[in-house]
């Protein structure tokens, strides 16, 4: 079997509601999503998601070659991108074409990937997250019941810019997960927004009222010495990892001490997820998956002997897609459909695409000109009523 060309496709998700964190929200209630299809000279087809529109500049490294050698042609990749780098969007086209790479190894296994990976229990357990820093707190709540009904006891919000409101969110999802446990863990997302001194009042305050299991990038993704000093001046885990590109980013956190919660972003790869796992599990650190649509990296994460918890942002699927999962008890339970899971209806994907043209981007994926460097909230730019 020959890796012979690829096809990228272009869906939506409906949330149904707009989404963001304190960075921006969503100017539209429906996101894109990024699908990429492998093929082979067998017929058989690889799907991977995420964002890879850097795909032509690493294509020749996997074109002619067998995809079950889906770990060498990983390397093979970064190294056809030597001089140049593979950070940012090229580890992201890295990462859909692993994923595509491993759905067709596990297909011609002909088993679902969490087996082919060496998993035992097809269940992984999860925490409920609504990037949810646009809602009220009535459709907050609302969210969180689905949730919920569910069976989460765990739940990430987005905040960072009020401490009074998102105290307040906090307690009343607390109030909505107390039907699953007696002590729901609840984390906060900040999303890069503050520096250190910041991060530290700002956690402490909360922490009079609520107990944090974990605060998620309370400084900028790179800055080993201020997460190392956030993390011992704060009773919260630090967690970060979800935007770094490359095993190499997580040397100097490591060695500096910087987090007890390792997280890496599903957009970039099973094997890239593995390999930080292994890593993570050297320092007997936890690793926890930051979600994107289909949770790809799950089947990974039933296979790790230090997954922690697998952040599931959606309960539904995105246009054209059905995955072999349901979110259920807590987590998701994979199927036994081969490979990772994931058909495509192209057809119904070309009609939504032609029937919305893609909108310009904006929201959370731009940072703030003034994230970091605010004295109090900034009634004129922030993201919800402060009432």
């Amino acid at each position: 079997m020959k890796v012979t060309g690829y096809r990228s496709l272009l869906t939506k998700h409906d949330w149904g509601r707009l989404t963001g964190d304190a960075n921006g929200v969503m100017p539209e209630a429906h996101t894109d999503v990024h699908v990429l299809i492998l093929e082979t000279d067998d017929g058989l087809e690889g799907v991977g998601v995420g964002p890879h529109g850097d795909i032509d500049r690493i294509f020749g490294a996997i074109e002619g070659e067998d995809p079950r050698a889906v770990t060498a042609l990983y390397d093979r990749m970064l190294s056809w991108v030597f001089k140049t780098g593979h950070a940012g969007a090229t580890f992201g086209a890295v990462g859909a074409i692993d994923m595509a790479l491993w759905d067709l190894k596990a297909k011609a296994a002909g088993e679902p990937l969490w087996r082919t990976l060496g998993a035992l229990d097809r269940f992984v357990p999860g925490y409920a997250s609504g990037l949810d820093i646009a809602l009220d707190d009535d459709a907050l709540v609302r969210l969180y019941e689905r949730y919920a009904d569910r069976g989460f006891s765990s739940a990430k919000l987005k905040g960072g810019l009020d401490v009074t409101h998102d105290l307040r969110r906090l307690v009343a999802v607390r109030d909505v997960l107390h039907r699953n446990a007696t002590h729901p863990a609840l984390m906060l997302d900040a999303n890069e927004a503050w520096n250190r001194t910041q991060a530290v009042r700002f956690v402490s305050e909360l922490e009079h009222t609520v107990d944090l299991a974990w605060i998620e990038e309370p400084v900028r993704r790179w800055d080993a010495a201020g997460l190392a000093s956030v993390r011992q001046h704060i009773r919260a885990a630090v967690a970060t990892g979800e935007n770094l590109t490359g095993l190499e980013q997580y040397r100097p956190l490591l060695d500096a001490d910087a987090v007890d919660i390792v997280q890496v972003g599903n957009v970039w790869g099973i094997t890239h997820f593995l390999r930080v796992a292994a890593v993570a599990h050297s320092h007997d650190l936890p690793v926890s998956p930051v979600s994107y649509h289909a949770n790809p990296v799950a089947h990974a994460a039933a296979a790790v002997p230090n997954h922690l918890s697998f952040e599931v942002q959606h309960l539904d699927a995105p246009i054209g897609l059905r995955i072999d999962q349901e979110i259920m008890d807590g987590g998701i339970v994979l199927g036994d459909e081969p490979g990772i899971g994931i058909r495509v209806d192209e057809d119904h994907i070309n009609a939504v695409r032609a029937a919305n043209p893609v909108a310009a981007i904006t929201g959370p994926h731009v940072r703030p000109r003034r994230a970091g460097l605010r004295l109090v909230p900034d009634s004129r730019n922030d993201l919800w009523p402060l009432s």
